[in-house]
């Protein structure tokens, strides 16, 4: 039974004196969301429920602003055994494993402390991984900064770097790839994304569902702390409003939370061995929410309640009021439903591990009308805090549609061809090399192509797998150039250019996962970009037949009132059948042919360079169209290429077709044959005589090193897949027809060493 709004604490958050009528609007909630709770509950919300609805009902939390249009995008497939709305996706591989992936954003908290805000980004998505019952492999993470020339840039960039290595390689888990993108719509606004896979026993498989009335819940790992009170969900729904992000540095550092990779290593073992011995009846991690979260989303999935009693929560301060132990955010901790007839020997595993376990509620009866509510208490036996239905935090929270107006078209500006090739090539060229340097990739040893390929791939074996000869690829790609200029063309690029980036690893893509990072949804024109960017995306996947099985949303990516480009992330994972040898990679060998695979130009013989790295970023041009991909040729030239490598990689390629491949994409042909030319340090000589050609982005294009020019022109032509032979390798200058001739010494310089400079190292 509800007791009467009276009967409950009225408590303050903090002690703080607000009035009633103005506490929701402190906590986030508009009017209206007030309202709303007021008519669920069936009277007035006390000040911990009203807590609880702040935090479930946030952005981050309750996608109001996006889940309307993310229902367009297809999430189902022959391969899906999890599917969105769940902790991670998951697909199936085949040899009796399921692979789980997930991508998550830490934007907020790394601008205001980027060590911590990185660190605890990964340590957040490796626990949406294990919660599924997946050994985290990898790890990945493209990240977004303002120009490096900043001394606040390079503290970020050099804050956000440390956080994710000194997480990553202290829990286990390798770093095998990212993307590093500088722009000055990221000044005070930098984007933390992180992508994680994993793999189980597909009967290992297990969901975030509380069932069982009388089951206990169980928390695992670290003590509560304030250190995450608020934590994403509130950073997340609200920008800077300042111009000096940095200014905000002293007033929200208590909503970052803080990290220990010990501990998660720990609470990693612990929940596999717990699943192992089938002692598990659901689990949960805790994330953005923390406590308010797991416990509601449990129970609301199970159609049951749950009493949860705060004072059996461990803390690491004293002092904290029950709104703040339900709302932290602090790291490392899970929530597990157990029988009680398996609580001695959950305790047991836990105490081997060395991880705290605490009984802090027990699922009940749902309701006769359906459903169960979450009741917070003070002692199992003890006064009722706050009383909610659990469902409610979560769907009954608000559905916006918000106004939608595309932006005024930016006239469009003369861009001059290129004038200067060499200087311009040499300025584009830029390994991230002084990132990943820091960066343990090798951990498991199952990293086959790690860091620097165009995707990685990694074998399919770890402790407690099927033994496999199967691999599995990964890839994160972004292009907010292209989607700033048209986001629904331009996130099928950047798809496009996910589903080439496997093909040169040799393997097929099997879903798709998406962090779209993005202004304030209160804008109407980011709004039509968000919307664009899904639509843009659903015609991509239905093209390919690839379902989305999970995502983020980031919004509010803003400050003094200027939004960050559109920015939509998409990870594509996918399967390679056989995994015996390395796939070729980009560092060709003297002697090879160069081929290009894929049309030359466009249809109208033209080499567009609006949107393209060259135009943003050595003529500061941006406007234009965006290049139309045509995902049927697109599909048959990137299956045409992955076999090609998966049958080097599998050992079947007994002619060695492919000696070198990359995919032609940031920076066009040239920034492409460089890098080849720079990996394997060895120079070229190439017939090209147009400079716009060298930089243009069409997409569906490959360049290919090979000791069979015939054979394989033959082989693509047969398919109707344009192919042309630009030349041969060898020597020690790299030339480009008449329009770069470069010393192979100078152009590994740039490659090697831009970065480096522009952050001011040695």
């Amino acid at each position: 039974m509800t007791p009467p709004a009276e009967a409950l604490p009225d408590q303050t958050p903090g002690g703080e004196s607000l009035p009633r009528e103005s506490l929701h609007r402190s906590l986030g909630l508009t009017d209206d969301e007030f309202e709303a709770v007021g008519k669920i509950l069936g009277r007035p919300p006390n000040h911990l429920e009203l807590a609880l609805y702040a935090v479930m009902w946030s952005e981050h939390c309750s996608y109001k602003s996006s889940r309307l249009h993310l229902r367009r995008l297809p999430t189902e497939g022959p391969r899906v055994l999890v599917g969105p709305g769940e902790n991670a996706g998951v697909i199936d591989a085949g040899d009796g494993i399921a692979v789980a992936i997930r991508i998550e954003s830490h934007n907020h908290p790394s601008a205001i402390e980027p060590y911590q805000g990185a660190a605890t980004g990964v340590g957040g998505i490796l626990r949406d991984i294990f919660t599924m019952g997946a050994r985290p492999l990898a790890v990945m993470d493209p990240l977004f900064f303002g120009p490096p020339d900043d001394a606040r840039q390079r503290w970020l960039v050099e804050g956000v770097v440390s956080g994710i290595s000194g997480y990553g390689n202290s829990v286990g888990v390798p770093t095998v790839g990212g993307e590093l993108t500088f722009d000055p719509c990221y000044a005070q606004n930098p984007l933390v994304n992180v992508l994680c896979m994993g793999a189980l026993p597909t009967e290992r498989l297990v969901l975030g569902i509380a069932s069982g009335p009388g089951n206990l819940a169980v928390l695992l790992g670290s003590s509560t702390g304030r250190d995450g009170i608020g934590g994403v969900s509130v950073l997340a729904s609200a920008g800077f409003g300042g111009d000096d992000a940095g200014a905000a540095d002293d007033t929200k550092r208590p909503s970052v939370q803080v990290g220990d990779p010990f501990e998660e290593k720990r609470l990693i073992e612990a929940c596999l061995e717990l699943l192992d011995t089938k002692l598990v009846v659901g689990i949960q991690d805790l994330g953005g929410a923390g406590l308010a979260c797991a416990t509601s989303e449990t129970a609301g999935r199970g159609g049951v309640g749950m009493d949860v009693d705060v004072s059996a929560v461990p803390r690491r301060e004293e002092g904290m009021e029950p709104w703040e132990v339900m709302t932290s955010e602090s790291q490392e901790r899970m929530l597990a439903i157990v029988t009680p007839e398996s609580w001695p020997a959950v305790a047991a595993i836990c105490a081997k591990w060395e991880v705290r376990a605490t009984v802090i509620g027990t699922v009940t009866e749902p309701d006769p009308a359906g459903g169960g509510r979450l009741r917070i208490r003070e002692g199992m036996d003890g006064p009722v805090l706050a009383d909610v239905p659990a469902a409610s935090l979560s769907d009954d929270a608000p559905l916006y549609d918000r106004p939608r107006r595309a932006p005024a078209r930016r006239a469009v500006e003369p861009l001059d061809p290129p004038a200067d090739c060499a200087a311009d090539l040499l300025a584009l060229v830029r390994s991230p090399r002084w990132v990943y340097r820091q960066y343990d990739h090798q951990l498991f040893l199952n990293t086959v192509e790690g860091p620097g390929g165009d995707a990685a791939l990694l074998r399919l074996a770890g402790p407690g797998l099927p033994r496999s000869s199967r691999g599995v690829a990964v890839t994160t790609d972004s292009n907010p150039r292209a989607c700033a200029l048209d986001p629904r063309a331009g996130t099928a690029l950047v798809l496009a250019e996910g589903v080439a980036n496997l093909a040169c690893v040799g393997a097929t893509p099997a879903a798709v996962v998406n962090c779209l990072n993005f202004g304030n949804p209160e804008h109407p024109e980011v709004m039509w970009q968000l919307s664009e960017c899904i639509d843009g995306m659903a015609e991509a996947c239905r093209a390919l037949s690839l379902p989305v099985i999970g995502g983020n949303v980031s919004l509010y990516n803003e400050s003094g009132g200027a939004d960050i480009d559109p920015t939509p992330v998409l990870g594509v994972l996918g399967l390679v059948d056989m995994v015996t040898a390395r796939p070729p990679g980009r560092a060709w060998s003297a002697g090879d042919a160069v081929v290009l695979l894929g049309a030359r130009s466009a249809p109208d013989d033209a080499f567009p360079l609006e949107g393209t790295r060259w135009a943003t970023e050595r003529r500061g041009h941006r406007s234009g169209d965006v290049p139309v991909v045509d995902f049927a040729a697109h599909a048959a030239l990137c299956a045409f290429v992955a076999g090609l490598v998966a049958a080097r990689v599998g050992g079947t390629d007994d002619a060695g077709l492919v000696h070198a491949v990359h995919d032609v994409s940031g920076g066009g042909l040239a920034v492409a044959l460089a890098e080849m030319s720079a990996a394997a340090a060895v120079g070229c000589a190439l017939e090209l005589s147009d400079g716009a050609e060298l930089f243009t982005e069409l997409p569906s294009r490959f360049v290919v090193a090979t000791a069979d020019a015939d054979a394989l022109c033959a082989r693509a032509r047969a398919l109707g897949i344009p192919a042309a032979v630009l030349g041969g390798t060898g020597g020690d200058r790299f030339v480009l027809g008449g329009l770069v001739d470069l010393p192979l010494d100078a152009l590994r310089d740039a490659e090697e060493g831009n970065l480096a400079r522009a952050l001011g190292e040695p």
